[in-house]
């Protein structure tokens, strides 16, 4: 099909290079990423499928000193990452199991080993995981919140909408890290923003233009082949 339509081929190499070339970037420079922008990936990323076209998402946009604010109350909360109460919801399963135990600690161990970071080197890997909180030095930072009354299909759409984001993102150039790290941070965070208590927190997000000089932006995940995970029927 795309051989016989050149141009459904050069759309297809568009969008699958800004898909293939998204990934999480933990390292960005200080250049400004102005509203305009900001806006545009937002709306274009809203156009995400939702049932019934409930749009559950919410986004604090936050740069500048809102942005610090948020750092400033995590990072002086006390409460160390491995400490925090996740009691919003659950990212992760409670106990790890194969193969997403090993995806897990190859991906743990290859961030860590680019940045020379040893496996018992525990305060250097808590010092990068802190990085988190400040969005990685990215100029901007979004935290997204959905009413605690909707149910998981509406968690389902929010992934398509912040798959939008990052994708739309890279169409402009930018790169993004979605970050789950600031869940169980929603207290500190709720008076910064004025987060209502019917809001979860769901995850933040960095958004900014790449620090390509810095070695854990040179870290790069691999994919499962297909056959491990699709099976066709006829």
């Amino acid at each position: 099909m795309l051989e016989n339509n050149p141009r459904i081929a050069g759309d297809a190499v568009i969008v699958d290079e800004a898909i293939l070339s998204r990934r999480s970037v933990r390292a960005f420079l200080p250049d400004m990423v102005d509203d305009d922008t900001i806006r545009a990936l937002l709306a274009v990323a809203a156009r995400a499928p939702s049932g019934t076209n409930m749009q559950p998402w919410k986004v604090y946009v936050t740069k500048g000193e809102s942005k610090q604010r948020i750092s400033d109350a995590i990072l002086n909360s006390g409460i160390r990452a491995e400490k925090a109460d996740w009691d919003e919801y659950r990212y992760y399963p409670t106990q790890f199991f194969e193969p997403y135990l090993t995806r897990r600690r190859a991906n743990g161990f290859g961030l860590y080993g680019a940045l020379g970071i040893g496996r018992r080197e525990v305060d250097k890997m808590r010092a990068q995981h802190d990085r988190n909180f400040v969005f990685f030095d990215a100029p901007v930072g979004m935290i997204f919140t959905i009413d605690r009354r909707l149910n998981q299909g509406s968690w389902i759409d929010y992934g398509m909408f912040l798959q939008n984001i990052m994708v739309a993102a890279r169409g402009r150039g930018l790169h993004t890290c979605p970050q789950a790290a600031f869940a169980p941070y929603h207290r500190q965070i709720r008076p910064v923003l004025d987060i209502p208590d019917e809001e979860i927190v769901v995850c933040g997000m960095a958004v900014g233009y790449e620090d390509t000089s810095k070695p854990e932006n040179a870290f790069r995940t691999d994919r499962v082949p297909l056959e491990e995970w699709v099976t066709f029927s006829e």
